[in-house]
């Protein structure tokens, strides 16, 4: 088989829970203000996961409406990646539970591990698997169930995040250039700017572990927002250089979507802030799933059209980073 394949995305899809928790709603919770949130983050409501709703019933709705999109059916899907810091359990993986919920029978699955980035990095290790010819159909998912790990009673924390899924299906062929090209990158030394430091086998569940707190997200909001910034927007000036395009002939980035001033830094330090796309007002963080979720919105909303060159750009804990260039072909 040709080992560079074109790879394209057939169909996306999303799917946020019902339940909507409002900066109002907030007020009731911590001591923090509707006005305190949204000037400092952009953000005005969050969806949360019901208590029976686990990472892959978000992660298999999302991509149910994925399939539907692409045109196929479950059992043509020969890859399924769930992109998550939220699994269902430690084991079996997310994407075993996607699997079966959706009946695709056929497909091998794995989960990746990646924080916010993850979406990113399994949309280009599913490309690479595609290119090389080892399957032909690969679903890649962002799924997260956020409100089960953060402290609501930490304002710093509690009020960014939310609970949804994104996906993507992608298949060999297709029009235009498709997914193109990816650069990324990661530093483990500032994994503690950004991290959840109990529940594995460095610090396992205990009563004492749990007292501590130390199952629940931690993060420097300061030292995040100043790396975000610098990764995001080098990565997104090394993609398009590698691959010789100019930012002008881009028509839509989409970052993850973590906070609209660290999306307005990227977009000032791009000359960009036209063609940047947001949705995090009524989203906040839904981590690997940001960027799923945007995607599929910018593309069904118009945002996005056919012939259209996009670049995906994303930060999340390790510190893990990166940038995607596509074409859109559908």
């Amino acid at each position: 088989m040709d080992a560079k394949r074109k790879v394209s995305i057939i169909g996306t899809g999303s799917y946020v829970p019902e339940r909507v928790l409002t900066n109002r709603d907030l007020e009731e919770i911590v001591e923090t203000s509707d006005e305190w949130i949204y000037t400092r983050t952009g953000m005005r409501e969050r969806h949360i996961a019901a208590d029976d709703q686990a990472s892959s019933d978000l992660g298999a709705a999302a991509a149910e409406k994925a399939i539907a999109d692409a045109g196929i059916s479950a059992d043509e899907i020969d890859l399924i990646i769930v992109a998550t810091l939220s699994p269902d359990m430690f084991f079996p993986s997310t994407a075993c539970f996607v699997q079966e919920k959706i009946g695709a029978k056929n497909a091998f699955c794995y989960d990746l591990g990646a924080a916010c980035s993850g979406f990113l990095y399994a949309l280009d290790s599913a490309k690479n698997q595609i290119a090389a010819g080892s399957v032909e159909t690969a679903l890649v998912i962002g799924s997260e169930k956020m409100s089960t790990f953060v402290d609501w009673e930490d304002r710093s924390t509690c009020i960014l995040f939310g609970d949804g899924a994104g996906a993507a299906v992608l298949r060999a062929g297709g029009d235009g250039r498709g997914v193109m090209d990816s650069v990324m990158g990661s530093d483990g030394s500032l994994a503690d700017l950004l991290w959840t430091p109990g529940g594995g086998s460095r610090n396992p569940i205990s009563h004492e572990m749990i007292d501590r707190k130390e199952h629940y997200l931690k993060m420097q909001g300061r030292e995040v927002f100043k790396h975000a910034v610098k990764r995001m927007g080098e990565t997104v000036i090394q993609v398009l250089e590698r691959n010789e395009i100019s930012i002008d002939e881009v028509k839509c980035i989409i970052p993850h979507q973590a906070n609209i001033r660290i999306i307005d830094a990227i977009s000032k330090r791009l000359g960009v802030a036209d063609r940047m796309y947001a949705n995090v007002e009524k989203y906040a963080n839904t981590s690997s799933a940001a960027l799923a979720i945007a995607l599929d919105e910018a593309v069904k909303d118009g945002t996005i059209v056919k012939g259209d060159l996009v670049v995906l750009t994303v930060f999340g804990g390790g510190f893990t980073w990166g940038a995607n260039l596509l074409e859109w072909g559908k």
